[in-house]
């Protein structure tokens, strides 16, 4: 396997439901790897349920895949996002694509639900190894601090063994989860210069452990946009970028101009040892959208269809 694309969604930039299946639909028509899709449960603004808006997606394609970046394990329920995840790869075939996270202490899930985020690690640890065992084992019996199961099965089973458990987060502890029951690691908002510590750090992590993650299975992705930084369109996305927690270089998570422009920003990813993409093109309405994406499948991923990723930064 070398480099792949799958686009996001953050937020709802569609102005209907419609609009969204035709993006879908261009995407399964033009091969895109995947359709990502970010958690926010607490929002003014319109997004979408991951899982939810994953089944519509599985249902509507036949090729494409999709996943969420990431799903915040401590607001879910160990078994039923087990099953929720079962059910989808079986249902597709195998076209699932989970990514976990704990969250961030500042999201406003916490406040709004009274939870509090202290100890969200070490209960998403929990979690993730009764999901993990829930999908291949035949009975699960599983005594911790936070959950208590006994002969507890779920059936069917993901048509993909094992099926993949990406991990989200840069912290040291999430360098850890990942080198330690990970297949695969994705960045959140973060540039190519603070993505190649990381990546570092979970392979050394990872041997530590006496494990390996394929070096394909390290992913991050960026806004792009065909066109010039002073854009209406660009203007508003960096300034809503810059309103993110921990975001010092809104500029640095995006990638404007032409395909070169835009292509480069790939290979500086690539240097940092990421080689799975998930891009989000910036538009100003419907139709924009789906000129830009069009635009990024004929134009700049056919750039890296023999591309594989990099050992240099990553393995410094």
């Amino acid at each position: 396997m070398g480099i792949g694309f799958g686009f996001g969604v953050a937020g709802f930039p569609f102005s209907s439901a419609g609009a969204f299946g035709r993006w879908v639909d261009l995407l399964e028509e033009l091969g895109a790897d995947s359709v990502w899709f970010s958690e926010r449960l607490v929002s003014s603004a319109p997004t979408l349920e991951p899982m939810a808006a994953i089944g519509m997606v599985l249902g509507r394609t036949e090729r494409l895949k999709a996943g969420m970046n990431a799903v915040v394990v401590p607001f879910r329920d160990p078994l039923v996002l087990a099953k929720e995840c079962a059910t989808l790869d079986y249902l597709s075939g195998g076209r699932l694509l989970p990514v976990f996270g704990v969250g961030d202490e500042r999201a406003p899930e916490w406040a709004a639900t009274g939870r509090d985020p202290r100890g969200r690690g070490a209960r998403a640890d929990e979690a993730l190894e009764l999901m993990s065992r829930l999908w291949s084992e035949e009975r699960v019996t599983f005594e911790g601090e936070f959950y208590r199961y006994r002969d507890a099965l779920i059936s069917p089973r993901p048509v993909q063994q094992p099926l993949p458990l990406w991990i989200g987060g840069s912290s040291e502890a999430a360098v850890r989860r990942t080198a330690r029951i990970g297949t695969g690691w994705l960045a959140g908002l973060q540039t190519p210069e603070q993505v190649a510590p990381v990546v570092r750090a979970i392979r050394a992590a990872a041997a530590a452990y006496g494990r390996t993650i394929d070096e394909d299975h390290y992913g991050a992705g960026f806004s792009y946009r065909f066109g010039t930084w002073d854009e209406p369109a660009v203007q508003r996305q960096l300034a809503g970028l810059a309103r993110l927690p921990g975001v010092t270089d809104p500029a640095g998570l995006m990638a404007v101009g032409d395909g070169e422009a835009i292509a480069a920003r790939i290979r500086e990813f690539i240097d940092a040892g990421v080689s799975k993409f998930v891009v989000r093109p910036v538009a100003a309405d419907d139709a924009d959208l789906l000129l830009q994406t069009r635009r990024m499948l004929e134009e700049v991923v056919p750039l890296f269809s023999g591309a594989r990723a990099s050992g240099g930064a990553a393995s410094a």
